[in-house]
């Protein structure tokens, strides 16, 4: 399969023929027609994941369609149209078999603990728990925003955040993560404050429903706590860094909700948790969701209340998406850029 790879954390990303995958037991192997680039795959790249095992392929939000399925599986066959969520939960656990194979102890991650789907072809284990049939009238394109940064939106906001109609929500970073974000508690009645430091990616967020939008910076805070007449109820990092973080924060009226969905590459950022125990402030950690939970979002974007399609900003080869992922974190590309290995 033509795929990318790397060898070396922070070194080259190559296109090169690789391996294919082989079938699992009980898993399946997906013919790959829309891999996301995604910020989640640069912190592997950089070396801030421990998982990841040299020479490695990146890629974990996707799009495709079933190629083979192994041993066991009775739910999928070949040419169904699917996509997955970035946790492969194990399927036995008693977190999988709850409907919370987000936190499976025993999770694989396409594109982490494993190759991933910036290839032609990736492998999912326990097919039946973690693969998800992709609507009719979909694209592709914006099914495998569906894999992480829409799907991690949705849960974000509504189980973790709790938004509710008419709440102030504030959103800082408007990338894949964050406009999936503004889109979703726009539709669900929330009012949204857009936090970036990217005017074209505001002008993105102010499109897909967002009331208010604040330049990025320490006065971000004291902006939105303005607009939002005391503060947000509810506020989510999604970009990941400890002045995003603290910012989120810091952006909250009392007895608000913070969910952190942005990765750190700093293990113990600096956060303001004086105000966290005075206020009564929630920190909530948000990871992916599982495809369980997801027969509710998918039911909004079949009565065109949620939109992933409008994410997608550009489709790129193999090439150029070898330097999209070098760039992530300093040149972040406005809306979700997918690659077609297929090109």
């Amino acid at each position: 399969m033509r795929a990318l790879y790397y060898e070396r954390f922070g070194g080259p990303v190559e296109v090169g023929t690789l391996a294919d995958p082989a079938v699992p037991d009980g898993g399946a192997v997906i013919r790959v027609e829309a891999s996301g680039l995604c910020r989640s795959d640069w912190h592997a790249w950089a070396g801030h994941d421990d998982s990841v095992a040299l020479p490695h392929v990146p890629g974990h939000e996707f799009a495709g369609v079933v190629e083979a399925v192994g041993r066991g599986v009775t739910r999928w066959r070949a040419g169904d149209r699917v996509t997955a969520p970035f946790v492969n939960g194990c399927g036995e656990c008693e977190w999988c078999l709850s409907g919370q194979a987000q936190v499976c102890p025993r999770q694989t991650q396409p594109g982490f603990t494993q190759w991933g789907s910036h290839a032609q072809l990736v492998a999912v284990r326990a097919a039946d728990t973690n693969l998800v049939r992709v609507p009719d009238g979909l694209s592709s394109d914006a099914a495998a925003s569906l894999g992480c940064r829409f799907a991690t939106a949705y849960r974000a906001v509504t189980a973790r955040a709790r938004i509710q109609p008419g709440e102030w929500l504030a959103v800082y970073g408007a990338g894949g993560v964050g406009l999936s974000a503004v889109m979703i508690a726009a539709a669900l009645g929330a009012r949204v404050v857009a936090v970036d430091r990217a005017p074209a990616a505001l002008e993105l967020a102010a499109r897909l429903g967002a009331e208010s939008t604040v330049p990025a910076g320490w006065e971000a805070p004291a902006l939105v706590t303005e607009l939002t007449n005391g503060g947000a109820h509810a506020s989510i990092d999604a970009v990941g860094s400890a002045e995003t973080a603290s910012s989120s924060i810091r952006s909250l009226r009392r007895r608000g909700r913070h969910v952190q969905v942005g990765l750190l590459a700093s293990a113990v950022p600096e956060l303001p948790l004086g105000r966290v125990i005075a206020w009564e402030l929630d920190v909530l950690g948000s990871h992916g969701m599982a495809a369980a939970d997801y027969p509710a979002m998918l039911d909004l974007v079949a009565a065109g209340r949620l939109r992933p399609q409008e994410l997608v900003g550009r489709s790129v080869g193999f090439a150029e998406a070898a330097r999209l992922l070098e760039t992530a974190d300093s040149a972040p590309p406005t809306g979700i850029a997918v690659l077609h290995p297929a090109g």
